[in-house]
Formats: structure tokens, sequence, C-alpha cells
């Protein structure tokens, strides 16, 4: 049999978790492997890529679809469970799909942050629109899909790890490259309004001091914020600050960092954070990689 769409593995996902344990993807896919019958040779089938199972590719997006709706949660890392909403929508007979999740503000959220597209075949792809702008849209709603995923596991960090993340994060993009110890997180009780610490030269004369706010992400960081953080710099005579955050900044925060005399100050909200952990592959790894290829015009014009 041909694997199913990601969306009709819907309602056995759920059916797994019934038990209301928690159960690691690999078992809910096992699970739903056995529940369906699926042979051998479906569970080896590849995407185009080689590089992950068609199953398991669609299994995955079921897990996401559901978890973004609120029908399943991972509050611990790693395991799922089904919710009260899962288990009313098992209970309620109703055919669990795309259309179904409609009704979940969570899941309308979800779509209009990644731009998930109702689509009417596997890839998704609209008629209208060249091969190349389909697979364009395609990449912006996996990598939109990702972010918010990556979003959820940050969110379940200690604000130590948190701010350990932000180090590792500046360290992979490259700043204090060479140096011996370019990166530390100062101690929480005499922290002095400063986070973090990166090196920018091998003698100290320059370096960058962080401030790491770990907010909810529909949370706002003002003006004061930021205006406290400025004080902390005076007090160690910085001259260069970063101000990261999982939420947003407000107006007044942005104009009064972008405003400032005698230092400078770098703004990085939640969605910002998202693109560069994303971008430096900090908290995710490769999973695909495809060329597009065009025709070398100057191959052709030259003498064969």
């Amino acid at each position: 049999m041909s694997i199913p769409k990601f969306y009709e593995f819907f309602e056995q996902f759920l059916m797994e978790l019934q038990d209301e344990q928690f159960h690691t993807a690999k078992e809910v896919r096992q699970g739903v492997a056995k529940r369906m019958n699926l042979s051998a040779e479906d569970l080896s089938e590849m995407l185009p890529s080689g590089r992950q199972t068609t199953y398991a590719n669609r299994m995955g997006w079921a897990r996401t679809y559901l978890n973004k709706a609120g029908l399943v949660e991972n509050p611990v890392r790693g395991r799922y469970r089904i919710t009260e909403t899962g288990k009313r929508a098992l209970e309620s007979g109703d055919k669990i799909d795309l259309k179904y999740l409609e009704q979940f503000e969570a899941y309308q959220n979800f779509k209009e942050i990644s731009s998930v597209k109702e689509a009417s075949s596997d890839a998704g792809t609209n008629n209208d629109a060249s091969p190349t702008e389909n697979l364009d849209a395609a990449f912006k709603q996996v990598n939109d899909t990702l972010a918010s995923d990556l979003m959820d596991e940050v969110m379940k960090l200690t604000p130590t790890e948190f701010e350990n993340l932000v180090v590792r994060l500046l360290l992979q993009m490259g700043y204090g490259s060479g140096i011996e110890e370019a990166g530390m997180v100062t101690q929480p009780s005499n922290d002095g309004g400063i986070d973090g610490i990166i090196k920018e030269d091998q003698l100290g004369f320059s370096s960058i001091y962080i401030q790491a706010k770990q907010w909810a992400v529909d949370s706002t960081v003002g003006k004061p914020e930021i205006q406290k953080f400025v004080g902390a710099l005076q007090g160690q005579q910085a001259q260069k600050g970063l101000f990261i955050t999982t939420a947003r900044f407000s107006r007044g925060a942005w104009e009064y960092a972008n405003n400032l005399l005698g230092a400078k100050i770098v703004l990085v909200d939640g969605p910002a954070l998202m693109r560069l952990m994303i971008k430096h592959n900090v908290g995710v790894s490769v999973e695909h990689t495809y060329e597009v290829k065009r025709i070398d015009s100057d191959f052709f014009n030259d003498e064969l």
C-alpha cells in the first residue's frame, strides 16, 4: 500500500496515546505502523532526498500539527502525551483532519505564523505557481514550522541553560573565534545585570556583555528594561551590549537602543533568535539538502 498522507495519521497517532502516558516518537511510529499493517517495504520507502523515510517524515508532520493544535503535548523533552482536547477529538467520532483542526485557535495561530496552506496534494503545491515558487514556499513553511518547534524547546530550558545557549550561539556565529575561554555565563548571584560575556580580542580590550531574558513569547520587553541594561553596562565600563530575549521588544525599546550615545546596544527578539539558531545550526541539524540547478548558457555558447 502507499504511505498515507500526513494528516491521515492524525487519528491513529492519537489512538496510540489513548493510555494518557508519555510515549516517544519512535514508540508511536511503531504502534501506528502495526495498527495500520504497514509492510516493511512501506516503512523503508525513502524521500527523494534519500535522507529519511517517507513514513517517518509524515508521522513527524502529523505530530507537529497535532501538537500545535493542542491535541498532543510534550512537556517532557522527546515524549508526547494526549491532551483533554485530543481525547475529546477521539470521543467525538468526527474525522480528524486538517479541516477538523481549524476549530482550534492554537492551530489558527500556528497557521498564521508558519504560513501553512491547505493543500490538495502531498507536496502542498500551488498549480498556479511555478515549480521554483512552490519549492520556495515549501522551504519557508518547513523553516517557519521548525522555528516554532525550536522555540517550544527553548522555552523548556532553565534560565541558566538559556544563558548558556545564548553564549554558545554567539561563539558558533564566530564571536571570540580563536580566543581561549572566549565565552562565559556569569554567576546568577553576582551578575550585576550581566548574564554573559564574550571576549572579542586575545587581551580582553573589547568584550560583548549579554543580557538574556527567557520571557513568554507573547510578552514585551519595554524601554525600562533596556535602560537597566545600559546602567549595568556603565557599571562594567562597557561599550557593547546584546539584549536577547524569547519575547518581543516594544517600539520604545527599539527607539531607545537605536539612539544611544556612547554605547552600542543590539536587540535580538524571539523570531530573530530562532532565525540565528537555524542559520548557525544551534539546536538543529541538517536533515535534507537539495541542489537546484539551471542550464549553463555560457557552456553551450562556447565552442564544444
